[in-house]
């Protein structure tokens, strides 16, 4: 059974929805994906949304870009958390997206991650998770300690080396 439910209007949004089913394979937790527009598939989005919960999902991260209404419309059928994630579009680079999400009207709450952020919605789901889930808790603080040593590592390398030689290195890896 799935924890998370990702979901999202249209395929062409999967590219930037698969940074967050990395991160959740990183703590293997399990999820679902689906492709699924709210208003091209009106019912078949409620069903998603109604059903999640006995289907073991406990946080839907949904990413829609345009109009952005789909994160909204999950949340109207649910009362599971719904991450929503803005998708830059070609128009106004996903502030339109974004202003639809973050906008949502009092009484049914959409959390809201940057423009194209569903690494940052697979960490919030997970510290939904994480309420209840220790083992999810003691990964997710192993992972932020991991990330500490390596700015802390960075820092020593710029400290040794310098400005100049850092940034030749640094241009070098990539």
């Amino acid at each position: 059974m799935p924890q998370v439910g990702i979901i999202m209007g249209s395929d062409s949004d999967l590219a930037i929805m698969k940074e967050a089913c990395d991160i959740l394979d990183q703590f293997s937790v399990t999820y679902d994906v689906t492709v699924c527009s709210a208003h091209r598939l009106p019912h078949e989005t409620a069903a998603y949304a109604s059903t999640a919960e006995s289907r073991g999902v406990d946080v839907i991260i949904a990413g829609a870009g345009g109009a952005a209404h789909l994160p909204g419309v999950i949340a109207a059928y649910t009362i599971l958390p719904v991450i929503g994630v803005p998708i830059k579009t070609s128009t106004l680079s996903g502030v339109d997206s974004l202003y639809s999400i973050v906008q949502m009207p009092k009484g049914i709450p959409v959390a809201t991650v940057a423009i194209n952020g569903s690494a940052n919605a697979a960490l919030l789901a997970l510290e939904m998770i994480a309420l209840k889930d220790g083992e999810i808790k003691n990964k997710l603080i192993d992972y932020r300690r991991k990330m500490s040593n390596e700015v802390l590592q960075k820092n020593q390398r710029l400290q040794e080396t310098g400005v100049k030689e850092y940034l030749q290195q640094k241009e070098g890896t990539k």
